[in-house]
């Protein structure tokens, strides 16, 4: 397993550049306007995200790939609406976990956390209750024999931050997701392994709040 540098630990689709992008200026060109007409026109793309929709829970195994190439794996859980958590393998002292509230990323070795609202996050494009490609936020949907893609963006929130989801066009199972940063910046995660229908213990997705605001709290002094 290769080591994560000081960028990749904050890389899991969730880098710290992805996280922000509510609060990132635009740097890039503006999104192009979205043909209302497309959900009509994609009925298979609509009938994939409506089954992942409906999948309320799953975890297994994910290789993240960063910005830079560096590799990392581990394991994750998802409960939707909002809920995920990831666990990198040894040496990596990494957790990312969203109560549907908040997401942070920890570094269990240091003991810091770093605290985000999931709604400014593109995260929360993935985890969201239901996917509706008829909506604004669709970016572009690429239907090709083996391979789904759907590009969800919303520039109001997350300026030109986006997240593409790659689905298997016969089992309608989600392969990876790439989030793309407002610098053109890519951080992919492709799951395998996959279960679903579990049903998880809350304290799966549990944000450690008091060791948050205990941090926080140090750093104002």
């Amino acid at each position: 397993m290769v080591r994560i540098n000081a960028e990749s630990r904050v890389g899991l689709m969730l880098s710290r550049r992805a996280l922000l992008g509510g609060m990132l200026a635009t740097a890039l060109t503006a999104m192009l306007p979205v043909d209302l007409a497309f959900a009509e026109a994609s009925p298979v793309a609509q009938k994939i995200a409506d089954h992942f929709s409906s999948v309320r829970t799953m975890s297994g195994e994910f290789v993240q790939f960063g910005p830079r190439g560096e590799q990392t794996g581990g394991k994750f859980y998802l409960e939707r609406p909002g809920k995920i958590r990831f666990n990198y393998e040894t040496p990596s002292p990494m957790r990312v976990i969203s109560d549907g509230r908040s997401v942070v990323i920890g570094n269990l070795k240091l003991k810091t956390w770093d605290i985000y609202p999931l709604s400014k996050t593109p995260l929360a494009l993935l985890l969201s209750d239901k996917i509706d490609l008829g909506g604004k936020m669709v970016r572009d949907v690429k239907e090709e024999p083996d391979l789904i893609t759907i590009k969800l963006g919303d520039k109001s929130v997350f300026a030109d931050s986006t997240i593409t989801m790659m689905f298997d066009p016969k089992s309608y199972d989600l392969r990876q997701w790439t989030i793309t940063d407002n610098q053109g910046k890519d951080t992919s995660v492709m799951i395998f392994n996959v279960q679903t229908g579990q049903k998880f213990d809350e304290k799966v997705f549990r944000v450690p709040y008091d060791e948050v605001q205990k941090q926080h709290q140090g750093g104002a002094h």
